[in-house]
């Protein structure tokens, strides 16, 4: 199933929902020792793979981290060579003041927002979609 490219369509129907939990950020010189099950995202970057795991988890496996963050899936399957969805949705957000950090999946588009926004990226999101329609 291909995903969405019209950008006026991927923002009406984005449809944004904050997961449960609290989420962190780490650089780790080696993951071999990390249940894969315990791992949300990995990327591989020359200092180090950095992760992105449950807050719980990292705590339990003394993780340094810096950054908690709130998880954001945006509903809408958007194709992954739809152009400025990102721009977009990221750029609202930045008009009021929020950081994000954006993963792309298959289907869904993922924001990490800081832990204490969370509830104003949802409304933002949500105001974005909704003034688009």
């Amino acid at each position: 199933m291909e995903g969405k490219k019209d950008l006026a369509e991927l923002v009406r129907n984005m449809e944004p929902v904050l997961n449960e939990g609290d989420y962190i950020f780490a650089t780790l010189p080696d993951v071999s020792g990390i249940d894969r099950m315990d791992i949300l995202c990995e990327f591989k970057e020359v200092e180090g793979t950095t992760v992105v795991m449950e807050k719980h988890t990292a705590d339990l496996l003394k993780i340094p981290y810096s950054f908690v963050a709130s998880w954001i899936t945006l509903k809408v399957h958007s194709a992954l060579d739809a152009v400025g969805f990102t721009a977009v949705f990221s750029s609202e957000l930045a008009k009021h003041g929020i950081s994000a950090n954006v993963i792309a999946g298959f289907y869904h588009d993922h924001i990490f927002v800081n832990r204490m926004d969370s509830q104003k990226a949802i409304r933002v999101l949500k105001n974005l979609s909704i003034k688009s329609k």
